[in-house]
């Protein structure tokens, strides 16, 4: 194998949980399709948090929009299917619950969403997720940013929804407070309520956002000049959506998304009370989770799949993601002595809630695929550092699958949803649809 280019164009957060719907060619395709989905997720310089020390990293660039908009070509050069975009409501910390001071490793970050209303412009084909925190922000807002985003992108818009229990974070809004506990108490039955009470409301912000992107009708702008009539106003829906934690009358004020739905997704980690996959089956339409062996995702995958039917979604699509921080070269002793050369600047040695994979493109093909058996219908990549294992991803890793026959030589679908296989779903509001479910049809997501 030739060397892995590197070139110079070129932090993990800790989210509960981060987090579209539509129909694959058949309910269950999303669950056995044969080919391979592949996302990246981007995140300062790196997932590794001394990332920016690397020789390839592009530090004092990370606040600039050409950096995220050379990223975003790379990752669309590799014709993955979409990137993910961090972000968060505090600083990153390698501490999970508190900012933990520290001023040798990457602080700040630019506002995902609007880092992809930037690059979108710049791109073609690949979708674009940025994340969102649920936890202290309106669904109003955030469904008018994600249909604009999906205007903007001609139809590659989506969002990782994420929910926070970090106190510090809720005193920026002052609306509430989170109590405060410390890392042996994760496991505790109260902070295994507040996680669980996060996420259901969670799920209430999804089914708001969802709501209100159906509020309008594909029809309702007529523009007719002759008439003098822009909008139909029967085509206009009031949600009414009144839960225990948000009342939403609506309409929204973007009209329906080009994608119907913009994909809605989630970082589902495994956790005793099953709250995080309970989220992922009742309110996205792709799920990120973190298995590390073979076993672990088999268990994961049933697990999901179990609380998507206690959903009422078994014949809804649903793609399972397995996460996994990538360290790749040539060699696989370079990519080991290039981690552990960022763990000395680090301080301390790199752990992460997903699968640490180090080694050459052609063994992480070969993992791939064996997770891929577990029932796991694509990956979310996360490099180690941007500036290096991106390109490993594009230029390595990518012609490695193609030659192997489990990965597209060319994007074959204009929306996010394409790519993934989903159709653009009907509205929920619309006669159509509503004299089905009078019918007694069920109501898709």
């Amino acid at each position: 194998m030739s060397p892995l280019p590197v070139r110079p164009p070129h932090q993990e957060g800790t989210p509960i949980v981060s987090s579209s719907p539509s129909s694959l060619s058949s309910p269950s395709s999303a669950r056995t399709s044969a080919s391979l989905h592949l996302a990246v997720a981007l995140d300062g310089a790196g997932w590794h948090p001394a990332a920016w020390r690397d020789p390839a990293a592009r530090p004092r660039d990370l606040f600039t929009a050409g950096y995220w908009a050379d990223l975003v070509a790379e990752a669309e050069r590799g014709l993955l299917d979409f990137v993910t975009i961090e972000d968060s409501l505090g600083l990153q910390s390698s501490h999970l619950l508190e900012p933990d001071g520290r001023t040798d490793q990457v602080r700040g970050r630019l506002d995902a969403v609007l880092i992809a209303a930037r690059v979108a412009p710049l791109t073609r084909h690949i979708g674009l997720v940025p994340t969102v925190v649920a936890t202290h922000t309106e669904p109003f807002h955030l469904s008018k940013a994600i249909a604009t985003l999906d205007y903007v992108s001609a139809g590659r818009a989506g969002l990782r929804v994420q929910a926070t229990r970090r106190p510090n974070e809720a005193a920026h809004f002052g609306r509430r407070a989170l109590p405060r506990f410390e890392l042996r108490d994760l496991h505790s039955p109260p902070v295994r309520e507040l996680t669980a009470g996060l996420l259901d409301e969670a799920a209430d912000y999804v089914e708001v956002v969802r709501r209100l992107w159906d509020s309008w009708e594909d029809d309702a702008e007529i523009r007719d000049v002759a008439t003098g009539r822009f909008v139909d106003r029967d085509k206009l829906h009031y949600i009414d959506f009144e839960g225990k934690h948000f009342s939403v009358k609506g309409p929204s004020i973007t009209p329906r998304p080009p994608q119907g739905q913009p994909l809605v997704s989630a970082l589902a980690h495994e956790e005793a009370t099953g709250a995080p996959f309970r989220f992922v089956a009742r309110s996205a339409d792709v799920g990120y989770v973190t298995p590390h062996d073979i076993a672990q995702a088999r268990a994961v995958v049933a697990a999901v799949r179990a609380e998507q039917d206690a959903a009422g979604r078994a014949e809804e699509p649903l793609h399972l993601f397995g996460d996994l921080v990538v360290f790749l070269d040539d060699d696989p002793t370079a990519a080991q002595a290039r981690r552990e050369r960022l763990d000395a600047f680090a301080g301390d040695p790199y752990t992460s809630d997903a699968r640490i994979f180090t080694g050459t493109p052609a063994q992480l093909a070969d993992l791939l695929l064996e997770f891929q058996q577990a029932g796991l219908s694509g990956f979310r990549l996360r490099p180690a550092v941007l500036g290096h294992d991106l390109h490993a991803i594009t230029r390595g890793l990518v012609p490695e699958l193609q030659r192997r026959g489990v990965f597209r030589s060319s994007y074959e679908a204009d929306t996010l949803r394409g790519l993934l296989g989903l159709a653009r779903p009907a509205n929920r509001y619309s006669p159509e649809l509503s004299a089905s479910i009078e019918r007694g049809a069920p109501l898709s997501a």
